[in-house]
């Protein structure tokens, strides 16, 4: 397979076939993102994807599970999208799931009948990253969107009939009372979205991005392992809807935990309880074991 620069995927996306259908991101501002810094942003052309899309069928044969790089393929126009999403079904009568990033302002940018055409020709899951339900940390953190409008683009994608996974990022607020407030909002824009599944990674500083030399210049504290259990702590008391699928388990984390919300939570709570009581670092995954 041909890839342009290095390829990016959620953890669950794992056993996938990347379908590179963008070149870095369309907003490609977010404060603490280093993925797409190095790529200027483009969509190949139709006919570049589809040739893509039959090298995979020689290769593969047959495929369950695409996934369309880099981020926020969503911004392609509605029209070029369902091509893609037609020609994927069309070459392999296995295919059963095709998920995508999407960003905030893209989904935005796209109509209800859009949304549910794309529902409707095989785009099953987005990933969101929403990051923080807090308006302020929105702005510092050059989302472009605010709370209400990234709201707004989830609930779109859920009415539409996509399954959502609200992507959000412990520590993002830094330390003390922030770290809270963090925590809460995020529960909050939860519990209004609703998403399918709620995916939780840790903030790590990557070079060359302004979140990085905020660190350096000490504008910005890391939190330790355990201030970040207190934020997940935070989160798991005050997210109130049912049937919520917590994914924990990236390399990010310093404790690897997921579970599904309300039926899960008290275990979960527990196990965080556990050691943030006990302050005993053998419970963590070790930084050198941590990764993005």
């Amino acid at each position: 397979m041909r890839y342009e620069g290095n390829i990016f995927r959620p953890f669950s996306e794992a056993k996938s076939y990347l379908l590179q259908c963008t070149i870095g991101c369309s907003h490609n501002q977010c404060t603490f993102c280093g993925m797409y810094k190095d790529k200027k942003y483009r969509i190949r052309s139709l006919e570049e994807i589809k040739t893509d899309i039959a090298m995979a069928k020689n290769y593969y044969n047959d495929l369950e599970k695409v996934f369309l790089c880099d981020g926020d393929a969503i911004a392609i126009e509605t029209d070029i999208l369902l091509e893609i999403l037609d020609e994927l079904y069309r070459t392999f009568p296995s295919l059963r799931h095709v998920g995508s990033y999407v960003g905030p302002r893209s989904t935005l940018n796209k109509s209800m009948s859009e949304l549910t055409a794309l529902r409707a020709a095989g785009l099953t899951k987005a990933y969101l990253g929403v990051e923080t339900g807090d308006d302020r940390l929105l702005k510092e953190v050059k989302k472009g969107v605010s709370y209400e409008e990234m709201l707004q683009a989830g609930q779109n994608l859920i009415n539409a009939g996509i399954n959502l996974s609200s992507m959000v990022l412990l520590g993002l607020a830094g330390p003390g009372e922030r770290s809270r407030e963090h925590a809460l909002a995020t529960a909050k824009i939860t519990n209004e979205m609703k998403p399918q599944y709620l995916a939780a990674l840790t903030v790590t500083p990557v070079p060359n991005t302004v979140l990085h030399r905020k660190v350096l210049t000490g504008e910005f504290k890391i939190l330790d392992a355990f201030e970040t259990l207190e934020e997940m702590k935070w989160m798991f008391e005050n997210i109130t809807i049912d049937g919520l699928k917590f994914v924990g388990s990236h390399a990010s984390n310093y404790l690897p935990i997921s579970g599904t919300l309300q039926k899960d939570r008290q275990k979960m709570l527990d196990m965080v309880n556990k050691v943030l009581e006990s302050q005993d670092n053998r419970y963590l995954r070790s930084e050198n074991m941590r990764g993005l």
